[in-house]
C-alpha cells in the first residue's frame, strides 16, 4: 500500500502559535502512517508536483498573504482529491484578501466578540467568553464527530460568515449582550466539512492556543479525526 503523505503548512500571525500547535499533531500523523513534510511558507502550494502527491494538507496560517498562483494550486489539488484541514485562525482566518481562498473553504472569521468593555485589560483574554459548542444532528452521525458530547469552552468564540455548501457538524451561539449591537442570538458553525471536487475539507474553529487544542480533549479528537477523514480516499486517487 502506498504511504500517505501529509503536508503541514504553518506561519502567519504568531499569536496562534503555529509551530507549537502543529507540532502537537505531528506524532499523531506519523503514528497513523503518514510521511510528513513541514513547510513554513505557502510557496509549496504552487508546486504542482508536490501537491499532486499530497494526500492531506494541514494548514495553520493566520491572516498573511497568498498569491493567486498559490491559492490556485491549493484549490486544484483539493479538487483532485487532496484533503485540507485546520483549526481556528489557521484555516478560518487565512488570506483575508483572497476571495478564491474564501470560496474554497466556505467560511470566514468575522469576529470574536469580547467581554464587557469595563472588564477588558488590553490582553488576549479580553476576547475569551464562556460558550458551548453543540453538535448538530448531522454531526452526531458524522465520522469526525460521532459519539462526542456538547462541550464548554472559555476562549475565543468565532463568529463566522459562511455559505450553504458546508455541512455543519457543530455550532456555537452568540447571545445578546447589553454592550453589543446585535438584537437577537446569532448561531455560527463551529465545525464543518465541505466537499470540493474529489477533495474533502474539515474546519474546526476552536483552537486559539495549544491549551485549547489539548483541553478539553474533545477539540483535539475532532482535529485528529478530521485529518483522517479529509485524507485522499481511494475514489479520489
Amino acid at each position: 500500500m502506498t504511504q500517505k503523505r501529509a503536508l503541514v503548512v504553518r506561519g502567519g500571525w504568531e499569536g496562534h502559535q503555529p509551530v507549537q500547535a502543529t507540532e502537537l499533531f505531528l506524532p499523531f500523523l506519523r503514528d497513523h502512517g503518514y510521511l510528513v513534510r513541514v513547510e513554513e511558507s505557502t510557496d509549496v502550494y504552487a508546486d504542482a508536483a508536490v501537491m499532486s502527491g499530497t494526500d492531506l494538507v494541514v494548514q495553520c496560517v493566520t491572516m498573511s498573504q497568498i498569491t493567486s498562483e498559490q491559492v490556485a494550486g491549493l484549490s486544484a489539488a483539493v479538487a483532485a482529491g487532496t484533503g485540507l484541514t485546520g483549526w481556528h485562525g489557521g484555516i478560518a482566518d487565512s488570506f483575508r484578501a483572497s476571495s478564491d481562498y474564501l470560496h474554497l473553504v466556505g467560511g470566514q472569521f468575522a469576529s470574536h466578540p469580547g467581554k464587557e468593555p469595563c472588564e477588558r485589560k488590553g490582553e488576549a483574554a479580553d476576547n475569551f467568553l464562556p460558550h458551548t459548542v453543540a453538535f448538530t444532528a448531522a454531526g452526531r452521525d458524522h465520522p469526525v464527530t460521532a459519539g462526542l458530547e456538547d462541550f464548554a469552552l472559555d476562549t475565543e468564540q468565532y463568529w463566522v460568515l459562511h455559505d450553504d455548501l458546508i455541512d455543519v457538524l457543530a455550532t456555537t451561539t452568540h447571545p445578546v449582550r447589553p454592550w453589543q449591537p446585535w438584537h437577537r442570538p446569532v448561531t455560527s458553525p463551529a465545525v464543518w466539512t465541505r466537499r470540493w471536487g474529489a477533495g474533502r475539507i474539515v474546519v474546526t474553529t476552536p483552537g486559539h492556543s495549544v491549551d485549547v487544542l489539548e483541553h478539553p480533549p474533545v477539540v483535539r479528537t475532532i482535529v485528529e479525526r478530521g485529518m483522517l477523514w479529509a485524507t485522499r480516499t481511494a475514489s479520489a486517487s
